[in-house]
């Protein structure tokens, strides 16, 4: 079957992320896993994941991820590697560092690993622990000498949030530090456990004027030693941005147990029906599966967005953000200024905004941080994807 696309066929994935398993030393308090993850611990084999890399690349995949959890505790992941390389795609891995020793630095680059994302939490021992709820700090240090050892091009990822925003100057000069070619300062995305923990995690907009006006800053001093990639929060910006480039247009996920996801959040939507690889060929889960047909394109909008001016630009914004903010998943995103529903961002800033104004007198009750982890997995699985009250329980 010919992948060319056409009036009413899709181009192909050109993006394959293999989430390799949800298995990660780390406790992450805005990790994009699922949150009932736990609930999809079944991983596929490697002979599964081998096939999964032919058929995306037979398809036109060029650029393929490897990510998790921590995809370091796949003990095949230097064979998966070494196929993708094969095959022609371009890897990366995204990783915490955790399990990558020198030893296995210089396996993955002798199986053909194109370059390593590595992520910290913080430019601080203290707070990159903390909000890890793990002892990596260190190891993370090291582990970014390992990069640089191997002639990886470095990219660091931070994921920037109330807790950390105000860090940016010295998050900046630690990337400077460590060598980072790339550092991507990104804005937390509430979705899964950032959605739990909104509440303690959305900055305000004074902070994210702040962080833009460090980050510009040393971007000049640097003069392009290092390029920093500074991602803008939806919630902030009263606009919106295509969902991955667009449903079903440009990413295929697939899931630790063989789901294929048009992204790596889409399962929590109702009433769609995801192809598994262990059952479908990848080609026929992309083409023609109703999870990947429902919101291409824009044939699916219904008002405001029908009839906007910006519909082919944004494509309606994230369909999982507007179901967990409205329960209709064909809503126009509440971060667009224009959706009626825009009051449910609005009046989280405002929150925010006003927790700030608590500091010099008593704070609100808060609940504590809620850390990625299976007992949490387990115990949140069936609660409605919204931020917590104080006493843990699901806000209305």
């Amino acid at each position: 079957m010919s992948s060319d696309p056409s009036p009413d066929r899709p181009g192909p994935p050109l993006w394959l992320l293999a989430e390799l398993t949800y298995r990660c030393p780390l406790h992450c308090v805005f990790c994009y896993n699922p949150v009932d993850y736990a609930r999809h611990e079944d991983e596929l084999g490697t002979a599964d994941w081998l096939r999964v890399l032919r058929e995306a690349r037979a398809l036109g995949a060029v650029q393929c991820g490897f990510s998790g959890g921590e995809p370091l505790l796949r003990d095949d992941l230097e064979e998966l590697v070494a196929e993708a390389r094969r095959l022609g795609y371009y890897t990366n891995l995204l990783t915490s560092g955790v399990g990558l020793t020198r030893e296995r630095a210089a396996a993955l680059k002798a199986a053909g690993l194109d370059h390593v994302q590595l992520s910290f939490q913080d430019s601080t021992r203290e707070m990159n622990d903390f909000l890890s709820h793990t002892r990596t700090f260190d190891l993370k240090q090291r582990v970014a000498g390992l990069l640089k050892e191997q002639g990886w091009p470095m990219v660091m990822n931070v994921v920037i949030h109330r807790l950390n925003i105000d860090h940016i100057d010295r998050i900046i000069a630690m990337a400077a530090d460590c060598g980072a070619e790339y550092l991507e300062l990104a804005n937390t995305q509430y979705y899964s456990w950032a959605m739990l923990n909104r509440d303690q995690l959305l900055p305000t907009r004074a902070q994210l004027v702040e962080a833009e006006r460090v980050t510009d800053d040393w971007r000049r001093r640097l003069d392009g030693r290092m390029r920093i990639f500074f991602v803008a929060p939806d919630y902030h910006e009263g606009t919106v941005k295509r969902c991955v480039n667009g449903w079903g247009s440009t990413m295929l996920t697939v899931a630790p147990d063989g789901a294929m996801l048009p992204c790596h959040t889409a399962r929590m939507l109702p009433g769609l029906q995801f192809p598994n690889v262990r059952e479908t060929s990848v080609e026929q889960g992309w083409y023609a599966s109703d999870g990947f047909q429902r919101y291409r394109g824009t044939g699916w909008m219904k008002e405001p967005c029908r009839s906007c001016e910006h519909k082919e630009r944004d494509l309606g914004g994230c369909r999982c953000q507007a179901w967990m903010l409205t329960q209709d998943a064909e809503a126009a995103d509440p971060a667009c200024t224009r959706s009626p529903h825009h009051g449910a961002v609005r009046s989280a800033v405002d929150a925010a905004e006003s927790r700030i104004q608590f500091t010099e007198r008593a704070m609100p009750r808060e609940r504590p941080l809620i850390y990625r982890d299976r007992a949490n997995s387990l115990r949140w699985a069936d609660a409605p994807l919204q931020p917590a009250r104080a006493d843990g329980s699901a806000a209305d």
